[in-house]
């Protein structure tokens, strides 16, 4: 009865360690946060508003900069220092997105005093990014589920002045195609080496692609030029950065491997890399072969994927992130921020949530908690998207769900 029980126990310590593995990272460590009361004005989503508290480092202060907005996704910084944020609609495939320009920040107010529609009639805009060439021409790239378009830009604009070029095509058979829905997004980014490079989620939860650009990241001449698969194996990797010298991408791991499986990942992504989907997946720090399409391991050896940058909670869907370098407020100097979206099953709790990053030697790459309160049971008030410094002392934030773009800093 006693080697019985004793056995028993075992298994159950064991169990329970390895279920804490295959969560991916705990998030509960980090700075001391205190609440702040944020009140949303009257919406679609909240027509008789919302007031509730968001939960931050002591010292900072969150504003919301701009609201009324929809499905508002990522920015970027234009050449003249506007904030241009996309903004998809609602989760259906449609064409009624839009390109905003946030303008006329008021330093008292902390909000942004002129919100101008730069272009409208876009199916699904999920990213931009602003590239001057080596003639000194401004191009504005704009990543739909379609295509990738890039318009000239010229400062101080309400609208662009001619027509895009198309420089990319992608499949774009949308969510109700038996084969080739779920992933209607695509990502740009401008390389420091003057190279584009666009993501490309799949077709599917899981299975073998058919489309070699699927579960990609692209690699393009400013042109469009040149085009070519700079790694793979990335189920999902909606958020994309260059960040000192390298690309930096977060990615969505699958959901038929229970919920606590695989780890949501943050890679230092290497040129012709394969980073394992579908054959592979990560949880805690050890990769596995995917039971599904890979059981013997002889499709993809397991053990030769790199090993992710970051392991976040599965089902925890990181998107946007951004580096802040020494120069930035000590609790966010040299680390990385990043957005936990969050889960769609909202019991999971997981995401929901801007994660710290500490990077560089001597630091484990754990996430700590850094703006919480979003989801407090099943009360949901929003979802982060994406993350862009903005000031010596702070950044934006958008969320897609509440329709608004927050502003946090260090007071």
């Amino acid at each position: 009865m006693h080697r019985t029980l004793r056995a028993f126990l075992c298994l159950f310590l064991f169990l329970i360690t390895v279920d804490a593995q295959t969560a991916g990272s705990s998030n509960a460590r980090g700075p001391k946060l205190t609440p702040h009361t944020v009140s949303i004005a009257a919406s679609s989503k909240f027509p008789g508003g919302k007031t509730f508290e968001l939960n931050l480092p002591d010292g900072f202060d969150i504003t919301i900069a701009a609201q009324g907005l929809k499905r508002v996704r990522f920015m970027a910084q234009s050449p003249d220092g506007r904030i241009f944020v996309t903004d998809m609609y609602n989760l259906a495939d449609n064409n009624r997105g839009v390109v905003y320009i946030l303008d006329n920040f008021d330093q008292t107010s902390k909000r942004f005093q002129k919100v101008t529609r730069y272009l409208t009639g876009l199916r699904n805009p999920n990213s931009i990014a602003f590239h001057t060439d080596r003639e000194g021409v401004s191009w504005l790239y704009l990543a739909l589920t379609d295509h990738l378009l890039r318009y000239r830009y010229k400062a101080a604009d309400a609208a662009p002045t001619g027509q895009p070029e198309v420089l990319a095509s992608f499949p774009d058979y949308g969510l109700s195609y038996k084969y080739g829905g779920w992933h209607l997004t695509r990502t740009v980014v401008v390389g420091g080496n003057g190279k584009i490079y666009v993501a490309v989620g799949s077709s599917c939860n899981a299975c073998e692609e058919k489309e070699a650009v699927r579960a990609s990241i692209i690699e393009m001449d400013p042109d469009g030029q040149n085009q070519k698969r700079f790694a793979s194996g990335l189920r999902n990797a909606v958020g994309l950065r260059w960040i000192k010298d390298g690309l930096v991408a977060t990615n969505m791991g699958s959901d038929h491997l229970g919920d606590h499986k695989p780890a949501d990942t943050m890679y230092l992504v290497r040129e012709n890399s394969n980073y394992g989907w579908p054959y592979c997946y990560q949880s805690g720090p050890r990769r596995f072969p995917d039971p599904k399409f890979n059981a013997t391991g002889q499709k993809l050896n397991c053990g030769e994927v790199p090993a992710a940058y970051v392991a976040f909670d599965a089902h925890s869907s990181p998107l946007g992130f951004e580096y802040f370098d020494k120069r930035a407020p000590a609790e966010v100097s040299e680390s990385f921020l990043v957005a936990l979206h969050g889960s769609t099953k909202k019991s999971l709790k997981r995401g929901y949530r801007v994660v710290r990053v500490r990077d560089g030697a001597g630091h484990s790459h754990q996430p700590e908690d850094f703006l919480t309160g979003f989801l407090k049971g099943t009360d949901l008030s929003g979802r982060p998207v994406d993350i862009l410094q903005f000031g010596e002392n702070g950044f934006l934030l958008t969320d897609d769900y509440a329709g608004v773009v927050y502003y946090v800093y260090k007071k």
